[in-house]
């Protein structure tokens, strides 16, 4: 696998925040932005909301995944209780997360999780520490097969 065959785009930035639907309806409000999804993710004890300029999510759309914890002793929840609401992480698109989860480890890339976990509307995902993602949270995405 060649750099160029590892990602297709930018699937979401993060905003981790206390209140989902104070952050949605920011969204919708000021930049008339759309719901495009909604979900509790509670391996992970987040709500999980999903917008974006258009209605429906098109090839190379990124989106703004708002995270809400749904327990304190979430990652969110802690990572709130040491931050303002702000940019939690950066989500990179592939169409094969095992194949790009080998390519980075035979670089030296950590990744936090051994296998991938079950992400929003089915994706898989994983994170690349911050200390191989150069100060950044970087979320690796498989969208699911439609």
């Amino acid at each position: 696998m060649d750099n160029s065959d590892l990602f297709t785009c930018i699937d979401h930035v993060a905003y981790a925040c206390p209140d989902a639907d104070e952050a949605v309806a920011y969204y919708q409000e000021t930049f008339g932005w759309h719901e495009l999804h909604r979900e509790s993710n509670d391996e992970q004890g987040v709500l999980e909301v999903m917008v974006a300029p258009a209605g429906e999510l098109t090839e190379h759309m990124t989106q703004i995944q708002i995270l809400a914890p749904l327990r304190p002793d979430s990652t969110v929840g802690k990572w709130l209780e040491n931050n303002r609401p702000g940019l939690h992480h950066m989500a990179w698109r592939t169409d094969d997360i095992d194949t790009v989860s080998a390519t980075l480890r035979s670089r030296g890339v950590r990744l936090l999780y051994d296998e991938p976990k079950h992400g929003t509307h089915n994706s898989r995902i994983n994170f690349i520490h911050p200390k191989s993602g150069k100060g950044v949270l970087i979320e690796i995405v498989e969208p699911a097969k439609h």
